[in-house]
C-alpha cells in the first residue's frame, strides 16, 4: 500500500489529495531519477523501448446495460472466454507482469535491462477491482527496489485512455492529475516523484493551437520533463519532417493568444509498432548510429519506440525471448539499453539546454502561423483553419496519433454527445461550483466521466463500444444531475 489509501467506498482514489502529489513531484524533481545509470560518455548510441497497457472499464457486469457494474474488460474476457479473442486472457493477465519476473532475473544475471512501462488507470484499478493482487505484487518490486528502479522507468499517462485532441482541455487535466493521485495510491509517493516522463493515449497529438498549448500546458504543470511523441505528429517551423528522430527535441506550442508552452519531446519512430518492440529492433538501428554534437555536448543517440505491451502475437509469444536476448547482448556495450530520463539527465548534466534542442511543433500548424500571428485570438484562428479546411479538405485540426488515417471524430457522434455533454455538466455543477475534491459525490461523477472518455469507445466504432461509452457518460449525467 502507498501513502494514500488506494480506493475510497470501492473507487479508485484519483482525487482529493492534490496537495500531497504536488509536494511528491516537486521533491522528485530535486533528486537523480536513479541511482545507477549507464554513463553516456561511454556509449556510442543506445535504444529505449516503452511497453503500454490498458484495458478499458465496461457496463457488462450483469444482463442490463443500463444497470451493468463497471468491470475490466479483462474480466469480460475471462468470462467470456468463446467470444471474439477472449481466449487470450490468461496471455494478457500474464503481460501484465512479467516484467516483474524478466528485470530481476537479468539483473540477477549481472545484466543491464531496460524498459519503460505505461500503464493506465483503468487497468490498474481494474486489475485490483477483480482480484489480480499478483499483478500488482509483481510491479511493485520495479517501483521499490533499488537496482529495479535503475532499470525500470515508469511512464505517466491520462487515467481514463483520452484521446488528448478530442478530449476538453480541462478534462485532459482532470485525467493527467487523477493517474498521477491513483499511481501514488497504489505504489507510493516516493515512486510517483520518480515519473519525468508522459506517453499520450493513442500517440494522440493535438494540433488547434490552443488545444495543443493547453496539453503542454497541463503537462508542465503536473511536473513532467518531457513527452513521447511519434513522428509523423510533428514538424519544424517550416513544415518539414523530423530531420534527426533520435536526439531530444523541443516541443513548443503557441496559442492563438501569443502564449507558449514548451516541453522536450522524445520521437518514437514510424512502423509496425510491435512487430518492432517485440523483435527489439530499436536495438538493431541503433548499433549503426554514432555521437552526434548539439550545442558542444556529445549525444549517443536513443533509438525509442513504444507498443503495446500485450497484443497480437509477437509480443505475446516472440517479446520473451527477443528481450532477453537482447540485453544480455547488449548490456555494459557501446550500445546499450536506456531509459529516457536517464540519457536526458545526463544530457542536461552535460551542458545540455532544452533551448539548445531543435523545435519542433505538432504536423500541419505552419500552414496556420503563414495566415496567423500569434496574439490575434482565438477568433481570428477559427476564421483561418475555416479558410484552410476550405482550399483543401485533407486539413483538419483533429490532431495526430499513432495512425495517420482514423479520425478521432468523424462518425462517433453518438457517444461524443453524451461524453460532451457530461463533461459540461461536470465543469458547471463540479468545477466552476467549487466542489471540494474529496467531496464522495465529485470523486464518483469524475470516476465515470474518464471512464467515458477511453479511446477504445471511439476506435472500435458503432456498436456494443459506442453503447458501452455512452451509458457510462450518462452515468456521470446522472451523478452530476441528481447528486450534485
Amino acid at each position: 500500500m502507498g501513502d494514500l489509501p488506494e480506493q475510497i467506498d470501492g473507487l479508485p482514489n484519483l482525487c482529493g489529495r492534490e496537495d500531497l502529489v504536488a509536494e511528491a513531484v516537486a521533491r522528485g524533481r530535486e533528486r537523480p531519477v536513479a541511482r545507477d545509470r549507464v554513463p553516456l560518455d561511454r556509449i556510442d548510441s543506445g535504444y529505449a523501448i516503452a511497453l503500454h497497457m490498458h484495458q478499458p472499464l465496461i457496463p457488462a457486469g450483469g444482463e442490463d446495460l443500463r444497470t451493468a457494474a463497471l468491470i475490466s474488460n479483462l474480466q469480460w474476457m475471462f468470462a467470456h472466454p468463446d467470444v471474439e479473442d477472449n481466449h487470450n486472457a490468461p496471455v494478457f493477465h500474464w503481460c501484465y507482469k512479467r516484467m516483474g519476473e524478466f528485470v530481476p532475473a537479468l539483473l540477477a544475471e549481472g545484466h543491464a535491462p531496460r524498459v519503460m512501462l505505461d500503464y493506465s488507470g483503468t487497468l490498474l484499478h481494474g486489475l485490483r477491482a477483480m482480484g489480480l493482487h499478483d499483478v500488482l505484487d509483481a510491479l511493485s518490486p520495479l517501483v521499490r527496489g533499488e537496482d529495479e528502479r535503475a532499470a525500470v522507468e515508469w511512464l505517466g499517462s491520462a487515467w481514463g485512455h483520452p484521446v488528448a485532441p478530442s478530449t476538453p482541455v480541462q478534462d485532459f487535466a482532470l485525467h493527467v492529475r487523477a493517474w498521477q493521485h491513483h499511481f501514488a495510491a497504489i505504489f507510493g509517493l516516493e515512486a510517483l516523484e520518480r515519473v519525468r516522463g508522459f506517453s499520450p493515449a493513442e500517440m494522440a497529438l493535438p494540433n488547434d493551437p490552443d488545444v495543443a498549448h493547453a496539453f503542454v500546458a497541463t503537462l508542465r504543470d503536473c511536473g513532467y520533463d518531457w513527452v513521447l511523441v511519434q513522428e509523423h505528429t510533428v514538424e519544424h517551423a517550416d513544415g518539414s519532417g523530423v530531420a534527426d528522430p533520435h536526439v531530444p527535441h523541443r516541443l513548443a506550442c503557441t496559442s492563438s493568444t501569443g502564449e507558449t508552452a514548451e516541453i522536450t519531446a522524445v520521437i518514437k519512430t514510424q512502423g509496425s509498432d510491435t512487430k518492432l518492440v517485440g523483435q527489439m529492433q530499436p536495438y538493431a538501428e541503433a548499433l549503426d548510429e554514432g555521437p552526434r554534437e548539439i550545442a558542444g555536448v556529445r549525444v549517443p543517440p536513443l533509438v525509442t519506440q513504444i507498443a503495446d505491451g500485450e497484443n497480437g502475437g509477437v509480443m505475446m509469444n516472440e517479446f520473451p525471448g527477443k528481450y532477453h536476448e537482447v540485453v544480455r547482448e547488449s548490456s555494459h556495450t557501446p550500445t546499450p539499453g536506456l531509459n529516457v530520463s536517464e540519457w536526458l539527465e545526463q544530457l542536461h548534466a552535460a551542458g545540455l539546454e532544452r533551448t539548445d534542442l531543435p523545435s519542433l511543433q505538432p504536423v500541419g500548424q505552419h500552414h496556420i502561423w503563414e495566415r496567423l500571428e500569434p496574439g490575434e485570438g482565438p477568433e481570428r484562428l477559427a476564421g483561418v483553419v475555416d479558410e484552410l479546411a476550405r482550399a483543401d479538405d485533407r486539413f483538419h485540426m483533429e490532431g495526430g496519433s499513432w495512425t495517420g488515417d482514423v479520425s478521432w471524430v468523424r462518425g462517433y457522434e453518438d457517444v461524443l454527445s453524451p461524453m460532451l455533454r457530461a463533461s459540461a455538466l461536470f465543469k458547471q455543477r463540479a468545477l466552476a461550483a467549487g466542489v471540494p475534491t474529496g467531496d464522495p459525490r465529485y470523486r464518483e461523477a469524475l470516476f465515470h466521466l474518464l471512464s467515458a472518455e477511453t479511446s477504445c469507445y471511439r476506435y472500435w466504432g458503432a456498436g456494443r463500444w459506442t453503447d458501452y461509452g455512452a451509458e457510462i457518460a450518462c452515468r456521470a449525467i446522472d451523478v452530476l444531475t441528481h447528486d450534485l
